[in-house]
């Protein structure tokens, strides 16, 4: 495996842009992947700055950077906290997420992530977890299928392709991406086919990673972590991320309404720096899974 090709940094000079770092900063680049945006934070970094980069992908590993002032840790970084008070780390001034899946994983056929070959169901970020796509798709029940396919990929039909999966394991059990595609052929008309099959991939996906519950507990975690007018530089790729992202800079918190103070004032954690960016049409024409990237920036206000 080469490490070129395995993933290209998506809004990298913006994302890096928006922690404004500091040369003697300590920052995070929290899914290193290829080490894209990781190398560009290093670039701006002097001699006294230090970065931390977490991917609970081993394949990652392949990538690390040979620089002393480089932590590479293996881990999920819903324990960032965690794994950052290890190494000494209490406070940080900028924290960076691409919470794409990378190219890499998509383009190793045994992974599972991608439609266009047929695998073992796994799809798997971490390849010692437990639960599998396979688990996903032979295991659930038909409401709890069809409510990952509803929440997840936002499909309408979700009751009905649950219901096709359940009626097709009784025979025989979905092992492979093709096998599941050809049971759900019905469903997938010409002109919608990759749309509609991307959309299940994703949910399944996402409930094999459990990546929503993963970013809450992320994005709360930053709250804590992040020094006075630290940055925070979130690019997430569909609507359930984003929803977040913007939530917790908007109210500090994902579902009801911030405290009032004595004055009606809320006191919430975050400033927002700037309008949502995405990218240029010329990265989409060079990269095209960068089409629906949304990056947004806070500053974390003084507590």
């Amino acid at each position: 495996m080469e490490k070129m090709n395995y993933h290209n940094a998506v809004l990298l000079q913006q994302s890096v842009d928006g922690l404004s770092i500091k040369p003697d900063g300590v920052y995070v680049d929290v899914t290193f992947g290829g080490g894209g945006h990781s190398k560009e934070i290093l670039k701006r970094l002097g001699e006294n700055g230090k970065l931390f980069a977490f991917d609970q992908d081993k394949d990652a590993l392949n990538n690390t950077i040979d620089d002393e002032r480089f932590t590479l840790i293996n881990e999920n970084f819903r324990f960032l906290k965690r794994f950052l008070r290890l190494h000494g780390v209490r406070k940080v001034d900028g924290i960076l997420a691409d919470l794409g899946v990378s190219s890499h994983q998509f383009d190793v056929a045994e992974r599972g992530f991608s439609t266009r070959f047929d695998a073992d169901l796994d799809m798997r970020m971490n390849q010692q977890s437990e639960k599998s796509a396979l688990d996903v798709i032979n295991n659930y029940s038909e409401k709890e299928l069809a409510d990952v396919l509803f929440q997840y990929g936002e499909l309408r039909g979700s009751r009905k392709i649950a219901a096709k999966i359940v009626e097709s394991r009784k025979e025989k059990k979905v092992k492979t991406s093709f096998e599941l595609k050809e049971i759900l052929a019905t469903f997938l008309p010409k002109a919608k086919e990759h749309k509609i099959l991307a959309q299940i991939f994703q949910a399944v996906r996402i409930e094999v990673n459990e990546e929503i519950n993963v970013l809450k507990e992320f994005l709360l975690q930053t709250i804590e972590l992040l020094d006075d007018g630290g940055k925070l530089s979130v690019i997430s790729y569909h609507s359930l991320e984003d929803r977040l992202v913007k939530r917790l800079i908007q109210k500090g918190m994902f579902e009801g309404e911030p405290v009032k103070d004595f004055y009606g004032n809320f006191s919430v954690p975050f400033k927002k720096d700037g309008k949502l960016i995405i990218p240029t049409s010329e990265e989409i024409k060079q990269n095209n899974r960068a089409r629906s990237a949304r990056l947004r920036i806070a500053t974390r206000i003084k507590s």
